[in-house]
Formats: C-alpha cells, sequence, structure tokens
C-alpha cells in the first residue's frame, strides 16, 4: 500500500528545494488538485445540464473552461510529481479529502447555474489565490503555476458573473453563501428583467 502524499515527506525532490517543503507543497497542490479535478466534473455536468433560452451561449462557454481546467489538473499533476511525492487523481480520493460539498443543481436554467457557478468560482478562486501566496517563499516555480492559473480562473469567473450583472454593475448573486441561494437569487433577477 502506498502512503497519501499528504503523509509522508517525498525521498526526492527537485534540486534546491528542501524535501519537508515540497511536502508542504505537495499537500497545497493535492488539494488544488482535488479542486480542479471537481471544477472540471461541475462545470460539465453544468454543460449538460443548462437549458432555458441562453441555453446555447452558456452550453458553448463552458466547455473551453473544461478544457483548461483538465490543462490545469494535469499541470497540477506533474508538478506534483516533479516535486518526487504521487498525485492522487481518484474519484474517491477527492471526496474523501473535499472540504466542500458536491454540486448541488441538476436541470436547470442558465441564470441558476451561472449563479450557482458563482460561489463555485469564489470557492476555487478564494483557495487557489491561498495557495498562490503560500507557495510565495517555499517554492516561487509552483507559485507561478498558480498565478497563470488563477489568470484562466478569474477570467472565467468574469465571463458567469458578466451573465449575472446589471447594467448597473451589481451582482443578482451578491451576499449568497451557497450555491442554492445564489442559483435563486440569479433566476429572480433574470424574471424581473423580462
Amino acid at each position: 500500500m502506498t502512503s497519501s502524499p499528504n503523509a509522508s515527506v517525498p525521498s526526492f525532490t527537485v534540486p534546491g528545494l528542501k524535501q519537508e517543503d515540497a511536502a508542504e507543497v505537495v499537500r497545497l497542490l493535492q488539494d488544488r488538485l482535488h479542486a480542479l479535478n471537481d471544477l472540471a466534473l461541475t462545470l460539465k455536468h453544468v454543460h449538460w445540464n443548462v437549458v432555458g433560452p441562453h441555453f446555447i451561449a452558456v452550453h458553448e462557454m463552458i466547455d473551453p473552461q473544461v478544457e483548461a481546467v483538465r490543462a490545469m489538473v494535469d499541470a497540477t499533476a506533474e508538478r506534483i510529481a516533479t516535486l518526487g511525492s504521487s498525485p492522487q487523481g481518484t474519484p474517491g480520493a477527492l471526496v474523501a479529502a473535499r472540504s466542500w460539498d458536491d454540486y448541488s443543481l441538476g436541470r436547470a436554467g442558465t441564470q441558476e447555474h451561472l449563479g450557482a457557478l458563482d460561489v463555485v468560482y469564489q470557492g476555487v478562486v478564494g483557495d487557489h489565490r491561498a495557495a498562490m501566496r503560500a507557495t510565495e517563499e517555499l517554492d516561487p516555480v509552483t507559485q507561478d503555476m498558480l498565478i497563470g492559473q488563477l489568470r484562466q480562473l478569474e477570467l472565467f469567473h468574469w465571463f458567469v458573473r458578466a451573465h449575472l450583472e446589471t447594467s448597473g454593475g451589481a451582482l443578482s448573486t451578491a451576499g449568497q453563501q451557497g450555491e442554492q441561494p445564489a442559483a435563486q437569487a440569479a433566476a429572480g433577477e433574470a424574471s424581473s428583467h423580462s
């Protein structure tokens, strides 16, 4: 039985990085790997289950996000391996380790899914930023990778929020903490403008 990369210090790592520091970076990256895998699956789920008048716009907006996030997953897993550990990419490992709930919407309207995705992206981007800050001193190479990923994740979040924003700059999901309340707020705002 192999141990989790979170449980031990790798027996080797990249030159110039202490093995204990590599273990901490791997711990941070494994959490990001789980979050990115979850995000890719969630985005694909939305792609399949979104309905309504703006279906095609949202359906087609999501697929490039899925592909980009899958590339982030691969880069993150390869960085874990480069640092001397074994990336954990199985569904069971993801479910056992995640600190967030499963995506809560099934078949739903575009605004509902976009409202829920606003909350999802807030969590992923916020946690990615925390990992980026934590790697600044530990491993600038990993931090650089995370910065590049953040650039794309924040852009995708903007794409989602652009559908939720009024011309006055207010978000229909402002102040909502969960996917369901955000979905309801977004759907309510959309119906008030129809």
